[in-house]
């Protein structure tokens, strides 16, 4: 028997900021997806998704061409084939978790991680790996193979685990102090609308940053500041002015927030601040926060959160708020008073 366990996610600052190269601030937490498989004689893979009630098998023969779009299952093995993976025993696999799909905490990544880690474990691998070498096939399997919009920031930052601040260029990544403070996620209850909204995002900042660097060919974002938003606004169609403030504004708060999480001892207060200016561009900017969880979210720093956000591509799923001891529980009372579906506390969480 094998068993994999492979945590959730939550992006803390840089939402809507990997498609565009910039970087983000994202880390594991306990909530997880497991995986068990059990060798079997019939050179086959024998999936049992518990939590959807659905079942999936893939022959160790299967070409894997021509795969429907979002089976990660297929397109993990394919990308991992290429690297020299050797298909040669069958399994009966059981995968369920806590993490709440479709709703803003990478459930579909953490199975992707998940995976690629029973296979690397049960399949013939003459070639070494390492954590974030598993983010990369996972990204590959996801966003590259079916020429998603998404970025790296959800396989690298389950791979490896703790709170990362991503290069989303290269995939490089640094550690920062976890110490975050208490923290509550609040599930809305509301449907994803990811890849509506990544696209739009995506497109809308790219073509906003692109106008700029048609009059200004040196512009580069990795120098960008505050004052650029005002000296090059002029330049960027009405159409792209939200995601040119955004892009601009939310890069800053990535950066400021990072500093504060490079210090021995973080100022929560301070860090509850920069996830309410986030969440205030995201709300208003890219637009990706439904009434009902905004409602939800002011409920919540009514009753104490330091700052709260939504997590993800946005359109409905969870939120995300820091609490101190004392208000962690009125936080919670407040998002199910509000309407949440349902509201706990979270931790960053580390892979062995």
């Amino acid at each position: 028997m094998i068993k994999i366990s492979v945590p959730a996610r939550i992006c803390f600052y840089g939402d809507h900021q990997d498609y565009l190269g910039l970087p983000v601030i994202a880390g594991a937490i306990d909530r997880y997806i497991h995986i068990s498989g059990s060798p079997n004689e019939d050179a086959c893979f024998s999936i049992a998704l518990n939590d959807i009630g659905k079942h999936i098998r893939i022959d160790l023969d299967d070409p894997l061409q021509e795969i429907p779009n979002g089976d990660y299952f297929r397109s993990a093995m394919s990308v991992l084939k290429q690297y020299g993976l050797k298909l040669n025993k069958g399994y009966n696999l059981e995968v369920q978790g806590d993490i709440p799909v479709n709703a803003g905490l990478s459930s579909s990544s953490a199975v992707t991680v998940a995976w690629i880690r029973f296979l690397l474990a049960s399949q013939k691998a003459d070639f070494s790996w390492d954590n974030k070498q598993i983010g990369r096939w996972a990204y590959e399997a996801e966003v590259i193979y079916f020429k998603q919009p998404g970025g790296l920031m959800d396989q690298y930052s389950i791979a490896q685990g703790g709170l990362l601040y991503i290069e989303t260029k290269e995939g490089g990544t640094e550690p920062l102090n976890a110490n975050l403070g208490k923290m509550v996620v609040a599930e809305s209850g509301l449907p994803k609308q990811t890849l509506d909204v990544l696209k739009n995002g995506r497109v809308y900042g790219q073509n906003a940053i692109l106008a700029v660097k048609e009059k200004h060919p040196e512009f580069n974002m990795d120098n960008a500041t505050v004052k650029d938003y005002e000296t090059y606004k002029h330049l960027v169609p009405e159409q792209y002015q939200d995601h040119w403030y955004a892009a601009v504004h939310n890069y800053n708060i990535t950066l400021t927030a990072k500093a504060e999480l490079l210090k021995s001892e973080p100022d929560s207060k301070i860090l509850g601040s920069l996830m309410d200016k986030h969440q205030n561009i995201l709300q208003n900017q890219i637009q990706n926060t439904p009434k009902p969880m905004a409602e939800m979210m002011e409920a919540a720093r009514e009753a104490g959160a330091l700052g709260t956000k939504i997590i993800g591509s946005g359109g409905g799923g969870c939120m995300v708020a820091l609490v101190s001891e004392e208000t962690s529980q009125s936080v919670i009372e407040a998002f199910l008073e509000a309407g949440a579906k349902s509201a706990y506390e979270v931790n960053i969480t580390y892979n062995e």
